[in-house]
């Protein structure tokens, strides 16, 4: 998973420093990276932060010495915010961590999932903050031996994410080294990877049903309705209020029945009315239900029984209107009587540019009051007069060259009449419509030029009726002397048909050559084919004449891929490079035959020991020009 970690030395790079300047610093460093590259370090732990960019300042090839300074140097070389992030984010995983937590999941845990969960109803599983894939192909692996690879490829999905793009590349390519795949039991290794050159390969059965992306957890929305949430010492490198904020998006994602699965480092006693503990020894919690909600869910239940199933209903009514507000095509914003944001959904969070953070602040200190319209001004209005103001014709532009038009209606909200609460302010795409507005005006323009033209082609068109008059009269004269040139024309035909014949009688000889030849090359492909070695016949600069079935069958490529190409440039299995001496030594030498053994992986990737017999190949002059190789593959 992407972590950093706060065992570092204590080194500092800055001299008489107060901690309040180092401290402004050091936001206004943080600030940057957000605004400039989209990373959000404001809810990690700021002692350990601070030591991580600290120790890369220092090992810069001309250190500098205060925050600032790292600033203008971010600014002149922008390939530094790649090692800067590797700093901080320092991936730490491995193939089944702490064995004994996952051999508890795998037998509690997963045939209680797979109980609740309906026949073939899909199981959705999030491994949040995943590095470089070792943890979900761990799960992967441990649910397609509870369920069969058949069950795991219909109904399992595996979101696996991460902020570090780095990581997210080397998961999809799902490549481990042969020390990264030793923690893995040989029972598993053997089954789901397969030796690949530079280590091996997770089954790509199962690799397919792996979903990854990058996603933050502290700004983006939470993946949902999940049976299994694996998120393995990854907490505890926020501090306090971001893990409440990150739980409680947990507690979102999962479903009722669903479980939560940490690591050892992580305890969350101090969220109990979140998630109650089912093995603390692992780590293994499932979802609680709030006391709070429970009593007001009996108090208006008229009668009903149980109060959990109340509950139920309304934590999913509660996740229904939060999803449909997320997506929503519009982006909306909610701002309280007293001006503070209270709420933003997921199309204003990537249009704005707004943050989870920004939840809470004024919205006067917001760019957003301004940007890309002022707002102050008509929510003053809205609130004045409790009516619904229009903004239309609203021009952002969230690129260079590139516009887009809004229309921004806000909308006072009040509790069924009684006092004002605030306002929803609602942002409306209407670039297309625009767009297709300035089309009709450009058409209509278009048409009116359009029948300018059509008049003036007219005209010219009763000109040209007159000319062609005067043409038809040359054309018949012109016809008379075609006349004359026909009959000329007869009288070579005459000579051509007698020519015609002798053509015939000469094509139908040739035909018959051509017969004998095509049976006599059936007949030579009929023996290479029948070969039961692969057989490859070379001209003196190497190149490739021959190539039979058998070839095509050890190596993978087809006559007509490999002919007129060089031996020794074949991306095949056969190390042709080790070839390249015997072939010409056996070619100046003029010897009868030579024999030599290599080792090699087929097509199949099966490794094979081939032995290769060298014989001149000569033309009917009895002059060489090139070699026969004859190839037998054995298993090694």
């Amino acid at each position: 998973m992407s972590e950093y970690s706060d065992n570092d030395g204590d080194a500092r790079a800055t001299r008489n420093r107060t901690p309040h300047s180092e401290d402004l610093e050091l936001s206004a460093l943080l600030t940057h990276l957000r605004n400039s590259r989209g990373f959000d370090f404001s809810g990690y732990k700021p002692v350990s932060l601070r030591r991580r960019v600290i120790k890369r300042m220092q090992s810069l090839e001309e250190p500098v010495e205060t925050f600032a300074e790292y600033l203008d140097y971010l600014e002149v070389h922008p390939e530094e915010f790649a090692a800067l992030f590797n700093s901080i984010l320092i991936n730490v995983t491995s193939f089944f961590r702490d064995p004994e937590a996952w051999k508890y999941l795998a037998n509690e845990v997963v045939p209680e999932i797979l109980r609740a969960a309906p026949v073939d109803a899909p199981v959705r599983c999030w491994s949040a903050g995943c590095a470089s894939g070792e943890e979900p192909n761990t799960l992967a692996m441990v649910l397609a031996e509870a369920m069969g690879e058949d069950a795991f490829r219909r109904r399992v999905k595996i979101y696996a994410t991460d902020v570090d793009e780095q990581a997210l590349a080397q998961a999809r390519q799902a490549i481990y080294s042969e020390q990264s795949v030793r923690a893995v039991p040989p029972v598993y290794r053997n089954k789901y990877f397969q030796p690949v050159q530079g280590g091996y390969q997770f089954a790509q059965d199962l690799r397919r049903n792996v979903i990854y992306g990058r996603h933050d957890l502290v700004q983006d929305a939470p993946i949902s309705r999940l049976d299994l949430l694996v998120s393995r010492d990854t907490l505890m490198y926020f501090n306090a209020e971001t893990q409440a904020r990150i739980l409680n998006r947990f507690h979102f994602a999962l479903k009722d029945t669903g479980f939560l699965f940490l690591g050892r480092a992580e305890m969350l006693l101090t969220h109990t009315d979140l998630f109650e503990p089912v093995n603390l020894k692992h780590r293994v919690f499932t979802k609680a239900q709030r006391g709070r909600t429970r009593q007001q869910l009996l108090q208006l239940g008229h009668g009903v029984a149980d109060g959990r199933e109340a509950s139920n209903r309304l934590a999913q009514q509660a996740r229904l209107r939060e999803a449909a507000f997320d997506a929503t095509a519009d982006a909306i914003l909610v701002v309280d009587v007293a001006g503070k944001l209270l709420a933003v959904n997921q199309r204003a969070r990537e249009m704005l540019g707004l943050r989870g953070s920004d939840l809470g602040r004024p919205l006067r200190d917001l760019e957003v009051s301004y940007h890309p319209v002022e707002l102050r001004g008509p929510i003053d209005r809205a609130m004045a007069t409790r009516g619904v103001i229009t903004i239309p014709d609203v021009e952002r532009y969230p690129a260079p060259g590139m516009v887009q038009y809004l229309e921004v209606y806000v909308t006072p909200i009040s509790d069924d009449g009684g006092p004002l609460l605030g306002v929803s302010i609602t942002m409306t795409d209407v670039t297309r419509y625009r767009r297709l507005e300035q089309e009709l005006q450009r058409s209509h323009s278009d048409l009116e030029s359009a029948y300018e033209e059509l008049q003036s082609t007219n005209e010219e068109l009763e000109t040209s009726n007159e000319e062609l008059q005067s043409t038809i009269e040359e054309l018949e004269t012109t016809n008379e002397e075609l006349e004359s040139t026909n009959e000329e024309l007869e009288t070579t035909n005459a000579e051509l048909l007698s020519t015609n014949e002798e053509l015939a009688t000469m094509n139908s000889e040739l035909g018959e050559r051509t017969a004998e030849a095509n049976m006599a090359r059936a007949f030579l492909e009929s023996i290479l084919s029948s070969l039961e070695s692969g057989l490859v016949v070379i001209d003196d600069q190497l190149n490739v004449l021959i190539w039979n079935r058998k070839a095509e069958d050890l190596w993978g490529l087809r006559y007509d891929e490999v002919v007129g190409r060089s031996l020794l440039s074949l991306d095949i299995g056969l190390p042709v490079e080790r070839l390249a001496e015997p072939l010409r030594a056996f070619s100046r030498d003029e010897q009868d035959t030579q024999t030599l053994s290599v080792d090699a992986i087929t097509r199949r990737g099966k490794p094979v020991r081939v032995t290769i017999v060298m014989s001149p190949f000569s033309s009917l002059t009895a002059r060489r020009e090139g070699i026969v190789l004859q190839m037998v593959a054995e298993d090694r």
